[in-house]
């Protein structure tokens, strides 16, 4: 079975961003644990995300930038294909690219964090 495929925004989604967001670290880790692919999708310079997940100790599958994201769609091959952000923009990228839009906002990230990670 393929696993499932998540993309992260940084600033204004996780909870590292500038500014945060609401999504911890920790349910990265969690996706990670779980057999996902996940990466980074943002407009952060592909150095700046390499750094970031070297600092926190994960390796992603992916590091793009934002418009970019249909490559990763392209390159990996998953049962679902998911990117969680904050703004409009993400969203147009994610579903032009094929993805899922999930919304990083308190009340959306309550009921999909459960649907995809159980938690």
């Amino acid at each position: 079975m393929r696993v499932s495929l998540v993309s992260f925004d940084i600033d204004g989604t996780l909870e590292i961003g500038d500014p945060p967001g609401v999504v911890p670290v920790a349910l990265v880790r969690v996706a990670k644990e779980l057999g996902y692919l996940i990466g980074s999708c943002s407009d952060r310079p592909i150095s700046y995300q390499e750094d970031m997940w070297a600092q926190l100790s994960i390796a992603p599958d992916f590091t793009v930038l934002k418009h970019r994201l249909e490559d990763v769609r392209a390159r990996f091959a998953a049962a679902a294909y998911y990117h969680i952000g904050d703004t409009e923009t993400d969203e147009r990228y994610a579903v032009a690219a094929g993805f899922r839009f999930l919304k990083a906002d308190p009340e959306a990230h309550r009921a999909w964090r459960m649907e995809l990670f159980g938690c």
